[in-house]
């Protein structure tokens, strides 16, 4: 009564191709042609140097801090944190 009818790992795989197309797809539909992807990154720098704006002495210190060790990106363009 000791049998393993235990069999290996059956491999499985699928192609996500398709549907990353559909996916993709459906967001461009969903967004509209109304859309302006320039208008969106400029809001995006708009609302970081927002964010970043008006720390006190002690603050600004700690966002150079992690900005120097690549945890928070710079104000450079295309700027995003070190790996």
């Amino acid at each position: 009564m000791d049998q393993d009818h235990t069999t290996g790992l059956i491999p499985f795989t699928i192609d996500l191709t398709f549907e990353e197309a559909r996916r993709r797809a459906e967001f461009v539909t969903a967004i509209g042609p109304d859309w302006d992807p320039m208008a969106a990154l400029r809001a995006q720098d708009e609302a970081y140097a927002l964010l970043y704006s008006g720390l006190d002495a002690e603050q600004q210190h700690t966002y150079d801090l992690l900005v120097t060790a690549g945890v928070l990106p710079g104000e450079e363009p295309g700027r995003a944190a070190a790996d």
